[in-house]
């Protein structure tokens, strides 16, 4: 007869005695299972003990954990919480180095578990680590000269246990002192400084300037970007990490109107040349988390360009004019010719005729046609760094469209405002950037004017489409649209710089793009006669039902799902999976990416199916209803999902990518018994539906299909049949 459900067999340790088989009833209460435990090794004050998970986590076992103690577990019984951190409150502020190097290093370990780091909290502990930071005490300094890795250590473990609590979120960021910044931002600004110190210190600044306004004017106060850049110019790579996310951060809070100033100094400080030499040309590969903030950093330079996407030209404006009238000047080698040269009439007919030539479809008035937002003012910005610094480029495009027939010509100017609207939607130009992705670009940090070279490329391309497509004027759209394609598939294949870029589209004609659309349309037969729709429908439910059994496989597989947090680069994981009964899901907490699948034992938590009462996602999540960064964020939104349980309970997930969102979405849906309406779950339907379809009106009469594949022959007694071509 099975154990009953309440009942769990574990084995607890106790120091200096053998480790004891217990059953636990979950039905007691917490309290009452330790005083037995103390009871069995006659341990007076029952309440001053409390029981942990004996693993390299070591966190405590509460009321609200409980439940994932499962069969087999191994506990340990050990002082609590509150007297924990009552006693290491005492034991860092230890006359001897020594024993307060020892004691921060176990608070260091101690405050990743949030039962203990409330307790400590609650004793001011926070205050305390500032304090000692603080002051740095003289007498530390005066260490530092003659114990320099003593002192190192002492205060990477002071930061880390710093860092540790406040990544719990129990504190706000805001109650931290101007004094406590600035030493801080102290050791940031150090030349030499021990490397784990430097870590912390940076990561510190980070949260601060994410978490809090008021604290990103008093750290930019303190850092400059110069500062910032010599850790850069190091080999570390989480060094270079944390820097770059401190001057993301730092550019992601500053008000709009002082971000120009900051690019403006990144540019004088050469930002841009440094990280492509010492970070993307290093022979160190880039990891996922660097990929991370250098797309972020890419992402915050393009969304500089969102100011003037946005503003509308003034038709009235003559600075904006003269803007025009260059590109003029520049195209036909003309001047401005003075007022008396002429009438009016025939200044204003010769004007109508070169403004036609350049493309515009406001002939009479091209400003009119910047007025358009988004691209605005940005489009008239491109078209005039292209004729100032590809003039040659500029003017055979001009002249060569100009000579054709009316119906031929490639317009440049409404091309080139097109274009660029295109572009920043590719770019997101002014989207947030997202939380999980590492999509950056290397050619984009080759050159301080990516942006408007990027258009050159591409200006030049569409002409070179629209040639190709022996286009007319109602052929635009269909042009764009091959461009766009064009673009897409050079930019997937990562060229690491905009020479490589252009070779790439040089690759991708027009008759290549025709050829790939083929392939891509016979690996999509439509069949819509009423017998084959009938076969569709037919076997749609066997594919459904293939589906929902790759899901549920899936699930059991299982996925590492990555907690966020504000303090982002110490990533911390959980793993979750389904049990191959399909009854349960097992989930816990991980200490780095797993390499592989996680067994099911070493996941402390279960939860049963038949207790799941919805699936929730998007914004209705709770964990994306909470204040913060996140919620803002439009890609995060799309991976987020939580599993309701009881009555108010949560489980909440933040997909990796949308192939697993879809993958969790659809398999916890199957479980309830709701249908699958993932993105994913079309595809696979279109794709296998296709595949079985393709299979069945193949002409196979009188073939014998056998149920399993044929068997591999044996090998030949001898090769003398080979004939040796040499």
């Amino acid at each position: 007869m099975p154990p009953p459900a309440d009942i769990v067999k574990v084995a607890i340790e106790w120091p200096g005695a053998f480790p004891k088989l217990m059953e636990i009833d979950q039905k007691k209460p917490l309290s009452a299972i330790i005083k037995e435990v103390c009871e069995g090794w006659s341990l007076g004050s029952h309440e001053n003990f409390a029981l942990q998970i004996a693993d390299a986590t070591n966190f405590y076992i509460t009321e609200k954990n409980r439940n994932d103690i499962k069969n087999g577990s191994i506990l340990r019984l050990t002082t609590s919480p509150y007297q924990t951190a009552v006693q290491l409150h005492e034991r860092i502020q230890s006359s001897s180095m020594d024993a307060k190097l020892e004691a921060l290093k176990d608070l260091a370990n101690a405050s990743r578990d949030i039962t203990f780091a409330q307790e400590f909290i609650n004793l001011d502990g926070i205050s305390l680590l500032t304090q000692m930071v603080e002051s740095g005490t003289e007498r530390y300094q005066k260490l530092q000269k003659i114990m320099k890795p003593c002192f190192g250590d002492l205060l990477s473990f002071t930061l880390t246990a710093f860092v540790e609590l406040m990544d719990h979120g129990i504190v706000s960021w805001d109650t931290f002192s101007v004094a406590f910044i600035k030493k801080i931002a102290s050791y940031v600004n150090k030349s030499a400084m021990d490397t784990a110190v430097l870590q912390r210190s940076l990561a510190i600044l980070e949260s601060m300037v994410l978490n809090s306004q008021d604290l990103y004017h008093k750290v930019a106060q303190e850092i400059t970007i110069g500062q910032l850049i010599p850790h850069l110019q190091g080999t570390d790579q989480d060094i270079q990490t944390y820097t770059i996310a401190v001057i993301n951060a730092l550019f992601l809070k500053a008000p709009e109107e002082k971000r120009q100033e900051m690019a403006h100094i990144l540019a004088q400080k050469q930002l841009r040349s440094i990280i492509l030499s010492n970070v993307i040309r290093s022979p160190i590969p880039i990891n996922d988390e660097m990929a991370h903030q250098l797309y972020v950093l890419q992402v915050l330079t393009f969304n500089l360009l969102e100011d003037r996407m946005m503003t509308k030209m003034d038709p009235q404006d003559q600075a904006q004019r003269d803007i025009i009238f260059e590109l003029r000047r520049i195209a036909f080698d003309v001047e401005c010719e003075p007022n008396n040269s002429g009438s009016i009439e025939k200044r204003k007919s010769m004007y109508t005729r070169d403004y036609k030539k350049l493309g515009f479809i406001n002939h009479v008035n091209p400003a009119v046609d910047f007025t358009q937002i988004p691209p605005g003012m940005l489009a008239l910005d491109n078209m005039l760094y292209f004729a100032r610094h590809h003039q040659d480029a500029y003017i055979r495009i001009v002249l060569e469209n100009s000579s054709r027939e009316d119906k031929h010509e490639c317009p440049f100017g409404r091309s080139s405002i097109e274009l660029t609207k295109m572009l920043c939607e590719i770019l997101k130009v002014g989207e947030l950037p997202s939380e999980n992705c590492h999509d950056f670009h290397p050619m984009f940090f080759t050159h301080d004017r990516s942006f408007e070279e990027f258009f050159c490329i591409c200006i030049q391309l569409l002409n070179k489409t629209w040639k190709e497509m022996r286009a007319t004027s109602e052929d635009f759209n269909k042009v764009m649209q091959v461009v766009r394609e064009q673009i897409m598939r050079a930019l997937t294949l990562k060229p690491n710089s905009l020479d490589q870029f252009k070779s790439r589209l040089q690759n991708l004609s027009y008759t290549e793009i025709l050829k790939i659309r083929q392939s891509e349309r016979m690996n999509q037969e439509d069949f819509q006669s009423r017998p084959i729709l009938e076969l569709r429908e037919k076997i749609q439910p066997e594919i459904m039902e293939l589906i929902k059994q790759q899901r549920l496989n899936r699930l059991c597989d299982g996925t590492c799902f990555r907690k966020i947090s504000s303090r982002r680069r110490q990533d911390k994981f959980w793993y979750c999976r389904l049990s191959p009964n399909h009854k349960v899901l097992h989930y816990g907490d991980l200490e780095e990416s797993p390499q592989g699948e996680v067994p099911h034992d070493s996941l402390q938590d279960k939860l049963p199916v038949a207790d799941i009462k919805a699936v929730i996602t998007g914004k209705d999540c709770p964990h994306m209803k909470e204040k913060g960064a996140l919620k803002q964020n439009k890609e995060v939104l799309e991976l987020a999902f939580s599993v309701l349980y009881e009555s108010d309970e949560y489980l909440n997930f933040i997909a990796p990518d949308k192939n697993e969102y879809c993958v969790w979405t659809d398999g916890l849906n199957a479980l309830l018994g709701k249908e699958m309406t993932s993105d994913y779950t079309k595809s696979d339907m279109d794709t296998l539906l296709s595949m079985e379809m393709k299979l069945r009106l193949l002409d196979l009469e009188n073939i014998q299909i056998p149920e399993a594949p044929p068997p591999i022959p044996k090998e030949p007694s001898n090769y003398d049949f080979v004939y040796d071509c040499n």
